[in-house]
């Protein structure tokens, strides 16, 4: 798969919410009693209303130090795919969302480790070789 066919969705924070104007992926808190599979496809739905073809859960983390609370935060990280053409529909936390390429969203990010992120993401649908089924959730 090229570069050219792998688009990621980024949504700018509304205005009066945590990181109002900023460019980000869907994003959210595990309740008590979910996993943080449950949460990402809850997520997923609210932010979006988007239903994906593939669900998966990344290898990695989403790690950072947040100095206010003086804490570290390791959160886990999933990826899916949709329809060519998915339009999303807007939670209230949202006003704006595009589907950017690789590079162009690793730009529009202000987190170190979004854009990492996005780059691993676009290295592994890049190989050319079927995620292995322990990183599958869904298909559709």
């Amino acid at each position: 798969m090229s570069t050219a066919g792998i688009e990621f969705l980024l949504m700018r924070r509304a205005k009066g919410k945590l990181y109002e104007g900023q460019w980000r992926m869907v994003g959210g808190k595990v309740k008590p009693a979910e996993t943080a599979a449950m949460a990402a496809f809850r997520e997923l739905d609210e932010e979006t209303g988007l239903i994906p073809t593939l669900f998966w859960c990344v290898p990695s983390l989403n790690a950072y130090f947040d100095f206010k609370a003086n804490t570290v935060h390791h959160i886990a990280v999933f990826a899916c795919c949709c329809e060519t053409n998915a339009v999303p529909l807007l939670n209230y936390e949202h006003d704006q969302y595009d589907w950017f390429t690789a590079d162009k969203a690793a730009l529009k990010t202000r987190w170190p480790e979004q854009q990492r992120l996005i780059q691993l993401i676009t290295r592994i649908l890049q190989s050319q070789t079927p995620l292995p089924p322990e990183w599958v959730l869904s298909h559709s």
